[in-house]
């Protein structure tokens, strides 16, 4: 980044104050890397206690992974609770990566990485079809131990809106520059907190969005009552 003395002194700064707000991190982490890659596809697009539930449901539905691998999208979207786009968009890429884990590898499991340095880890990871730099960061950050810090869009969203990182900086960037902030021991706490405070931050601007349009409805009823009078 150009200003990298400045947005580095405001991350400083963020995970300060976040740290303050909620002290206490739960760290998550995964003893299979492939159960931190369904997690990360379905945490990526929900909430955290949305994606925990729908692992729990999935181990309740499907015999195993490889039956989830060879499940129909529509079906895997009706388990997730309802077929709607987004569903089906997160059932499409949970067979897709887990179809290509399958070819790479010709079982469903990720163990073999664990053999490997954490730069050939990763580089295996972005090679399967269908997986996202927020997976893959998932993924090393909880079941292979690497320094990574996974951005959800609602993350970078929140760093943009609040002036924390460059205006024109893509997720890799930011990735990228946050990994040189935040040390290695301190990712998922850093990643937790991030991430809560932008889920929270969404959720106050669409209530304040409902507010607001209520208000207006109100008004516009009430403007159309005096006019027939």
């Amino acid at each position: 980044m150009k200003n990298s003395k400045e947005y580095s002194k405001k991350i400083q700064s963020l995970y300060n104050t976040l740290k303050r707000k909620h002290p206490k991190v739960q760290e998550k982490s995964h003893e299979l890397a492939v159960d931190a890659v369904i997690y990360a596809i379905l945490s990526e697009k929900m909430s955290e206690k949305e994606a925990e539930s729908a692992v729990k449901t999935f181990a309740e539905h499907f015999v195993d992974l490889n039956d989830l691998r060879v499940s129909r999208i529509e079906e895997i979207a009706e388990v997730l609770g309802e077929n709607s786009p987004l569903t089906r968009e997160i059932a499409s890429s949970i067979t897709k990566v887990l179809q290509g884990i399958y070819n790479t590898y010709h079982k469903v499991s990720l163990e073999a990485l664990k053999k490997l340095g954490k730069r050939p880890a990763r580089q295996m990871l972005e090679k399967i079809e269908g997986i996202s730099r927020f997976v893959v960061d998932y993924c090393m950050l909880t079941a292979l131990r690497g320094h990574a810090i996974p951005l959800t869009e609602n993350m970078i969203s929140y760093l943009h809106n609040n002036d924390l990182v460059e205006a024109d900086a893509d997720e890799q960037q930011i990735s990228g520059f946050l990994a040189k902030q935040i040390s290695a021991k301190n990712g998922y706490e850093f990643f937790a907190l991030l991430r809560h405070e932008s889920e929270k931050q969404k959720s106050t601007a669409k209530s304040k969005t409902r507010t607001t349009r209520k208000t207006k409805t109100k008004k516009t009823t009430k403007t159309k009552k005096k006019a027939k009078k």
